[in-house]
């Protein structure tokens, strides 16, 4: 199996629905930070990498036919070498005020509220050396977002990427993929709420306004 799909948009982008939608197109299993924790495993091999040392990225995606969300988008300049005939997904949100009302009230709370374990100690450094560490700052992170964003629409080829917003349905992702589009609709899963009641987490407060 081969990644068809690399997602290069970071958390809180649609990337759980994105998710639902890949499995279901593709009929096999995408990646998402939420295989990391049944999976304890991945923990070094993404800590690692954070740190530079890359695994052999075909025979840890061995499983999967796509991958989206954090851990996996931090890499997608490596994982777009390694699987050079994937689709390069970038998720957005409709502007990153929208992005950072919803990760502040979602993953970057969750975050600090992590115990001092190998998951937190892994998402520190690759918040460090991919995104920024400064995740209670709420223009340090805007800026980490749009540069993230711009770096990927730089450098990935128009015929290779495909912007997507989760407005957008499956209409882009099924004609990126030449697949029929599904009699069904498409999978919104993972707001803000939804992720506030499952995890008990408060706004982060910002900081650098």
């Amino acid at each position: 199996m081969t990644l068809r799909v690399i997602g290069a948009g970071v958390g809180r982008t649609g990337t759980n629905s994105l998710q639902l939608a890949l499995q279901q197109l593709l009929h096999g299993r995408c990646y998402h930070m939420h295989e990391v924790f049944p999976r304890p495993d991945d923990i070094p091999v993404w800590h690692a990498a954070a740190l530079g040392r890359m695994p052999d990225w075909p025979a840890f995606f061995a499983e999967f036919n796509a991958a989206v969300d954090w851990p996996a988008s931090a890499f997608w300049p490596e994982l777009a070498a390694a699987f050079p005939h994937a689709v390069i997904v970038l998720s957005t949100r409709r502007d990153a005020e929208t992005w950072w009302r919803s990760a502040s009230a979602t993953i970057f709370p969750a975050t600090l509220a992590a115990p001092d374990d190998p998951w937190r100690r892994m998402i520190d450094d690759l918040l460090a050396q991919r995104f920024t560490r400064a995740i209670e700052d709420k223009a340090a992170c805007i800026a980490a977002y749009e540069a993230h964003n711009a770096r990927v629409r730089a450098t990935v080829p128009a015929a290779r990427l495909l912007e997507w917003q989760v407005e957008d349905g499956w209409a882009p992702l099924c004609a990126a993929l030449d697949l029929p589009v599904p009699d069904e609709p498409f999978p919104h899963v993972n707001s803000t709420m939804e992720f506030g009641q499952r995890h008990d987490v408060q706004d982060v407060p910002e900081r650098g306004k």
